[in-house]
């Protein structure tokens, strides 16, 4: 993984000292809240209902043990015990106080991390495939573009004021394991019928209260200009962007309005403008990045995977990924045990986690988009003791990609934008299911819930969708079907009227069991609902 050099060192030590004072004055009265405001959400600090919220930079989602062993440090001093990996791949912490939050940020600093725009206008954390650098479908390790993207738009002088705040993901597969393509520009390292290596650019993505899916603007960019096109896209952007309402600000909404053709006809226009200007390919630091994520010593060893134990067979079914050396998998611990809090970990499991890394994956985790973690670098002879060990501590949950597998955002219960709970639903439904026994027979069905509009739940993009809405003062549940984050990325539709709480709880049950009853042989939910449309779930829901 990517180690900072002098500079990024000194830009993080910087930022801190900065804040430091920032904060200082704050809480001596110096500074208003509306003064402090912005200067606080470049720090990636929240004012939450109940205290502030810190959101760390996870890049891409790799860290190492020592990265994880500081998380867990922080949760402890700084927190209540836990933290809350989220749909961003980054961690939150949400009851920090003012006062510790300078040494919080040094304490991030000493690792080699930070929250630096992790909030505002500007570039979020540049999101990528969690199993990138070991899938055994990847192209290429997508990790050094996402890299070599973070460098340069972080602190980048044109971009941190931009109409809204802009996402970023890159893949290097043809499954999307990174929601690609529901993102303000996705790019796919792709290869040409020549041979070559570049990057497919989509753009216009994003989910909120306007979702929609990021159209292919461009089918090949070599990879020495990969740069130069990602900032062609944001110029036009910024250009243009509206600055007068935030709910038309995202680039999805200008994408739209000006329709794609257009949009793209800009972008080339503003490329070509940049070529000319001798803008500086960045191969060369393309290579300079590419040594920090090289394969790590992989040994021959066992490739078959002793099944003797039903749960441990499960748990290798549903929680394992096949890797590009056939005596190693990708192991995914899941942060979504029975009636937990989603993507939730203490400080103690977090502990426990560095250390199987340490242990078992070559000092190496990633954070999932789907708020679990990954242990990428897992052999196959190793497999039996890591489950054990994962077991004891409450992780081993076999259950990736079914419905107890469940997406949530903090909701009502911490997020001062949010108009319903979320987590307590997740809990019910987890129960719910785990309960019934039905998990195993529905197979591939994922659940997503988001606890207001802004959709940090992803809800428009689950198999089965659940929004929290606030009707009239009371909490109301809408449900959406058929959403997709994958390579076949589709968006939810509304199934009509809303529920309360327990009634959404049994509309869930109802919509598996009309599957159930319809599927053909072989069919996930998605498969099922697409063949047979809507009809047959309303009828079920509110006949």
């Amino acid at each position: 993984m990517y180690k900072y050099d002098n500079y990024d060192q000194q830009m993080v030590d910087t930022r801190v000292a900065e804040f430091r004072d920032q904060a200082q004055r704050r809480l001596e009265g110096k500074l208003s809240e509306d003064q402090f405001k912005p200067l606080r959400l470049m720090n990636g600090l929240y004012l939450q209902l109940h205290a502030y919220m810190l959101r760390v930079a996870i890049p891409y989602g790799t860290l190492n043990g020592t990265q994880m062993h500081a998380l867990a440090d922080i949760a402890d001093k700084y927190d209540r015990g836990y933290g809350h990996f989220t749909t961003r791949q980054n961690i939150q912490y949400n009851w920090i106080k003012l006062e510790e939050a300078g040494d919080l940020l040094a304490d991030l600093a000493a690792v080699e991390m930070h929250a630096i725009q992790t909030s505002g206008n500007c570039i979020r954390n540049i999101s990528s495939d969690h199993f990138a650098g070991a899938a055994r479908d990847e192209l290429v390790d997508p990790r050094p573009y996402a890299e070599l993207m973070r460098q340069w738009s972080s602190f980048h002088p044109e971009f941190m004021y931009l109409p809204r705040k802009f996402k970023i993901a890159v893949i290097a597969a043809e499954t999307d394991r990174a929601a690609m393509r529901l993102h303000d520009i996705g790019v796919q390292i792709v290869k040409n019928d020549a041979g070559d290596i570049g990057a497919s650019f989509f753009v216009g993505g994003g989910m909120g209260r306007t979702p929609m899916i990021a159209p292919m603007i461009r089918e090949f960019v070599p990879l020495d200009q990969l740069i130069t096109y990602a900032e062609a896209c944001l110029r036009v952007y910024n250009r243009y962007g509206r600055r007068d309402n935030k709910y038309k600000a995202r680039i999805k909404i200008l994408v739209h309005e000006l329709g794609a053709d257009e949009y793209t006809r800009q972008v080339e226009e503003e490329f070509a403008h940049m070529l000319d200007q001798g803008v500086e390919p960045p191969l060369a630091e393309i290579e300079r990045l590419r040594p920090y994520f090289a394969d790590p010593a992989f040994e021959d060893g066992p490739k078959t995977i002793d099944r003797s134990d039903p749960d441990f067979a499960l748990w290798v079914d549903r929680n394992t990924h096949a890797h590009k050396h056939d005596s190693y998998v990708s192991a995914v611990i899941s942060l979504k045990p029975v009636g937990g809090i989603p993507g939730d970990a203490s400080a103690e499991q977090m502990h426990l986690m560095a250390d199987l890394a340490k242990e078992y994956s070559f000092d190496e985790l990633r954070v999932m988009h789907t708020q679990n973690v990954v242990l990428p670098h897992v052999k196959i002879a190793d497999l039996h003791a890591l489950w054990t060990r994962l077991e004891a501590a409450g992780l081993g949950a076999p259950n990736l990609d079914t419905i107890e597998d469940i997406i949530a955002c903090p909701g009502l219960d911490y997020c001062s934008l949010a108009n319903a709970r979320s987590i307590p639903l997740a809990q019910k439904i987890s129960e719910r299911f785990a309960e019934s026994g039905k998990t195993e027979e529905l197979g591939q069905l994922k659940l997503k819930i988001s606890g207001c509009i802004n959709a940090c739940g992803h809800h428009h993009a689950g198999h089965i969708g659940i929004l929290g809405v606030d009707k009239k003062g009371v909490e109301n549940y809408q449900l959406s079907l058929g959403g997709s984050e994958a390579e076949d990325v589709s968006l939810g539709k509304i199934t009509g009227r809303g529920f309360d709480e327990a009634g959404v709880i049994d509309a869930v049950e109802t919509v598996t069991d009309v599957y159930l009853g319809k599927r053909e042989d072989g069919e996930r939910f998605l498969d099922t609902y697409r063949r047979i449309g809507m009809a047959p779930f309303k009828e079920a829901l509110y006949d």
